[in-house]
């Protein structure tokens, strides 16, 4: 089949965790034999080469800590268009004019609309074409749990605003679409309320993980992009209630870009910055932390950890929309408890080689995923 993926940004370069659950998708497709043309934004200043079968759209901010006066802009063109805040920040022109060039050349069997953010593209879809909303969270869940944490009056009605608007457009988005695709059960109970055609996909580790045993060169390692809010505050959570539980002398090595303001500041962390390779940074800690407090859907890096082949150390929220995980998984909730497991997994005569069973984890986990894009193409 011919298949016209819409998204956010090109995600081949598997910048953040949704990126590389979006090339997921695409990888599966076009391995089950499906030409997959994909239409998104790129970082400006990228020198990343868009492959064969992407087109770019333009260059966009995607971070809206790094994107200077853009946030301003957004929120204008949000109040003009009635738009979500986090939808206006895709929203263009340029994009529409692409997608009408694209269907007037080319016929398309299916269309897929990766992100509740970008449903404003819905009416300019071609009407024969069936359509597949790929939703990477319940949206509006996120912003609700922002607007019942939120102190002022002013943020307040910013959430308020955001979560009724990100509702509207991702329920209307699913009401249109033939098919909606989820990462946990709990987000496809949701979509099943509006759309009977709702299925759970099991999303694969990213890492290609190596047999090879690795050089342990710190104790405990924890990475994300700490630019994301869900993040940030599953970073601020460790290191203000259970960083004070640990000994001083472990190595704490932090990686991801966001989270500049650590150099220096703790005796024993380092702070990584941007790393190359993710697997080898995650092979190279004897632990893994991830200590997540909100958010929504499956994180990418939790994946990653357990496919990595270091024992981790887990929130609940973290291990969201994973029923199923290896023995090396240690799930704690309370700060004390999650410093304690961290501990003592550290203070075993040997770190347990459990590589053989995260490969097979893994493995398992990536046929499961592909038999599942299979059967819901099929079923179209």
């Amino acid at each position: 089949m011919k298949i016209l993926y819409l998204t956010t940004v090109l995600p081949s370069k598997k910048t953040t965790g949704g990126e590389i659950a979006s090339q997921s998708f695409i990888d599966a497709l076009q391995d089950n034999g499906h030409k997959t043309l994909v239409l998104g934004y790129q970082r400006p200043g990228s020198i990343y080469k868009a492959k064969n079968n992407q087109i770019p759209i333009a260059e966009r901010h995607i971070e809206t800590e790094k994107s200077r006066l853009y946030p301003m802009l957004w929120m204008s063109l949000g109040l003009l268009k009635n738009l979500p805040y986090s939808s206006a920040k895709y929203y263009s022109q340029k994009y529409i004019n692409q997608l009408k060039t694209i269907l007037k050349q080319e016929y398309f069997d299916i269309l897929i609309i990766d992100h509740a953010q970008i449903g404003w593209l819905t009416p300019f879809v071609n009407n024969k074409a069936k359509i597949i909303f790929i939703a990477h969270n319940v949206e509006h869940e996120i912003y609700l749990a922002q607007l019942k944490n939120s102190q002022s009056q002013l943020s307040q009605h910013i959430y308020q605003r955001e979560t009724d608007l990100i509702k509207d457009m991702e329920d209307n988005l699913a009401k249109k679409a033939t098919q909606v695709w989820t990462f946990t059960e709990d987000d496809a109970s949701y979509f099943l309320n509006i759309n009977k055609a709702t299925k759970s996909f099991h999303l694969p580790s990213s890492l290609k993980i190596s047999p090879q045993p690795t050089i342990k060169n710190f104790d405990i390692g924890i990475i994300g992009s700490w630019t994301w809010k869900a993040n940030k505050l599953g970073l601020n959570w460790f290191l203000e209630k259970v960083y004070p539980h640990l000994p001083t002398n472990l190595s704490i090595h932090i990686a991801g870009l966001g989270a500049e303001w650590l150099r220096g500041k703790y005796p024993n962390i380092n702070y990584c910055g941007f790393v190359t390779s993710v697997q080898t940074f995650m092979e190279q800690a004897k632990v893994l932390a991830i200590p997540s407090i909100s958010g929504g859907g499956v994180q990418i890096k939790t994946l990653d950890a357990i496919a990595s082949g270091s024992p981790l150390v887990a929130t609940p929220t973290a291990l969201r929309g994973i029923s199923e995980y290896p023995s090396s998984v240690i799930v704690a909730e309370k700060p004390e408890e999650f410093a304690n497991s961290l501990v003592k997994l550290l203070t075993l005569n040997t770190i347990p080689d459990i590589s053989a069973d995260a490969i097979a984890w893994s493995e398992n986990r990536r046929s499961k995923f592909s038999a599942d894009i299979t059967s819901a193409i099929n079923h179209l």
